[in-house]
């Protein structure tokens, strides 16, 4: 995925301005793709350089106002042409996973404090999404466009789902190694 294409989907989703995008990424998009708000504004300039999204007129001219974009004909095509393309799936790399693998050489200290900071983080996180599923997935909420977004949503409650569980399954091995203090 790329920030230019997560910032088409969420003009094409609403017109938005740079601030509102920031806001929209903290609380949707940046689930699952990040940016800050230094990244977002150097990306409008971009896109709007390259075609593809426009700024909407002021309602009225002042300094230092709000400017709203909207995604062009040419942002919608990029879009569509880069939704069909095909994608290799990334491999999942996770600095905690090579610190358990380089402890079964120097040494776990440290090791299982971190594992129950990561399964707390992991627990609020799935709490997070399963709250935002219950508002704004209730039953009968099922346009393809909910379907979908819905999905993106599933995929974090599943993931979380087996972080969480991986982690307590973690700690349980932690109790049973030679030589560690159950903490």
């Amino acid at each position: 995925m790329s920030l230019p294409h997560a910032i088409l989907t969420a003009l094409l989703e609403k017109p938005s301005s740079g601030l509102e995008l920031t806001r929209r990424f903290d609380k949707s998009i940046g689930y699952f793709w990040s940016a800050t708000h230094q990244q977002i504004y150097r990306e409008l300039g971009r896109l709007e350089a390259d075609g593809l999204i426009r700024g909407l007129p002021a309602k009225e001219p002042a300094r230092g106002q709000r400017k709203d974009y909207e995604v062009l004909p040419a942002g919608r095509a990029e879009l569509a042409r880069w939704t069909a393309a095909s994608q290799e799936p990334k491999r999942h790399r996770d600095a905690l996973l090579l610190r358990l693998r380089a402890a079964a050489v120097v040494g776990t200290a440290g090791l299982r404090a971190d594992l129950g900071r990561h399964l707390e983080l992991h627990e609020r996180q799935l709490a997070e999404y399963r709250e935002i599923e219950e508002r704004d997935f209730p039953p009968g909420k099922d346009s393809p466009e909910d379907r979908l977004r819905h999905l993106v949503l599933r995929a974090g409650i599943d993931l979380e789902t087996f972080w969480t569980q991986w982690f307590r399954h973690a700690l349980e091995e932690f109790t049973e190694l030679p030589g560690q203090d159950p903490e």
